[in-house]
């Protein structure tokens, strides 16, 4: 049985630090996206391209990122699994605030020429090894120190760190906006990714003083008690025992990452380029949405320890498929408050996705290999429909003539498929019949399902 927390105040802790940590993180990840939606296709770029190819340029450095993704998660997941969560933590926000920091510096392609995107791009690869040991880490220091059938409710402060970063970055690109169109590409772009030096001294003085899992802890005294020693390799065994989980697992986080940036990135390129719409106006939306995400997922996991985390994202996904299409329609209306309101609408059925996802990836691998199952079931996610999302939302909208109704399909098609293994997923992981963290006895023998 999962050891439990031996005070009140260690569960708080170690959701604190989740969430100290993954906040800075995806506000480095997030301040890249906003960037290469509304900036890095003019500063990092030729001139003479066409402004399409420029688009395209800039999502697809978003994009590569995307591709070192599930190296970051094998490599941590096993350093993770056979050191530690607490250590791999530390390692993975270091690496992610100085390749922020950098970004910041870069000299832009009418100062170097073509050196300037080799850079971005260099940058952008360290961005993706590290935030492909982050989510896993964060998520496992959350659910494995939760109370008895709280597991979606403490999960969820690693997936509020989404939130915050969100809010953060498009706050801080809101704010430097204000200045004006001028400054904001000559200076102000720079400022958010210079800023993230400050937030990554304070979550290393947060993470420095974490204690570890209390179930990494029972890991290790089994490691330790046997004479062949645990896993060498733990990738090798989860794809040899747990393979249909990690599948399962990819699609069923197909909506919450790759739809994510369908209607943030793709919808703030597509509003101001093919619509013309004010950028102030939609990143304050953009603002706005990621501060109801923010007050709203706790409550929802609160809500999915309750009835069945697989119930509350069932509903999510499928709010997803019936707001698509509303969500861009009103984009032509030029109406501030449509738009403003389709945006809350649609993060407020996304935010089910979030917080409940990682109890119900947790519950499908045993703790020995926990750490590379769900980073690698995440991070392969993120490579094919995080990464392409954008791209494939620009390609086809412009083979369309530049209409919306391509991507607003294409998100309603991965939500329908994301319902079908959200189910399965139930079915693959530990039944929740004693109202408690996911019991590692238990954990061991669903990786053979």
């Amino acid at each position: 049985m999962s050891p439990q927390p031996s005070t009140d105040k260690s569960p708080y802790r170690a959701a604190v630090a989740a969430l100290a940590g993954t906040s800075i993180e995806w506000y480095d990840f997030y301040a890249f996206a906003t960037a290469a939606a509304i900036v890095f296709n003019d500063v990092f770029f030729p001139p003479e391209m066409s402004p399409y190819l420029r688009t395209l340029s800039a999502f697809a450095t978003f994009a590569i990122g995307f591709l070192l993704r599930p190296l970051g998660g094998i490599v941590f997941g096993h350093i993770g699994d056979r050191v530690g969560r607490k250590k791999t933590l530390v390692i993975t926000l270091v690496m992610m605030g100085v390749a922020s920091f950098a970004i910041g510096l870069l000299p832009t392609y009418a100062q170097v020429g073509a050196l300037a995107p080799i850079l971005l791009i260099v940058l952008r690869l360290v961005q993706g090894i590290a935030i492909g040991g982050e989510w896993g880490g964060a998520v496992l220091i959350a659910v494995e120190n939760a109370p008895r059938g709280k597991a979606a409710f403490f999960g969820s402060f690693a997936q509020l760190g989404s939130s915050v970063g969100a809010l953060l970055s498009t706050g801080a690109f809101s704010l430097m906006n204000l200045f004006g169109d001028d400054a904001f590409m000559s200076w102000g772009w720079r400022v958010p990714f210079l800023a993230s030096a400050v937030l990554v001294v304070v979550g290393l003085i947060v993470r420095v003083k974490l204690e570890e899992s209390p179930v990494m802890e029972e890991v290790r005294k089994e490691q330790e008690a046997k004479e062949d020693g645990a896993a060498k390799l733990p990738v090798v065994e989860v794809f040899q025992k747990a393979w249909r989980t990690v599948l399962i697992g990819v699609f069923a986080l197909a909506t919450a990452t790759g739809g994510y940036y369908v209607v943030t990135s793709f919808l703030l390129s597509y509003g101001t380029g093919d619509l013309h719409l004010s950028e102030s106006m939609l990143l304050n939306g953009l603002t706005l949405a990621a501060f109801l995400e923010l007050l709203v997922t706790p409550w929802l996991s609160w809500l999915a320890d309750r009835v069945g985390p697989h119930k509350v994202v069932i509903a999510g996904l499928a709010g997803v498929v019936v707001l698509a299409v509303p969500q861009f329609m009103v984009l032509g209306t030029g109406s501030v408050f449509l738009i403003w309101l389709m945006m809350l609408a649609m993060r407020l059925v996304m935010s089910a996705l979030y917080g409940p996802i990682a109890s119900i990836l947790v519950e499908g691998f045993a703790p020995h290999v926990r750490y590379t199952g769900i980073s690698l079931s995440y991070q392969i996610c993120n490579m094919i429909f995080g990464g392409l999302a954008p791209l494939a939302a620009v390609s086809l909208a412009a083979a369309a003539g530049g209409h919306y109704w391509p991507p607003a399909v294409m998100l309603m098609v991965i939500s329908a498929i994301g319902i079908g293994c959200t189910a399965r997923l139930r079915r693959l992981g530990t039944p929740p019949s004693d109202d408690r963290t996911p019991d590692p006895a238990r954990q061991a023998v669903q990786t053979a399902s």
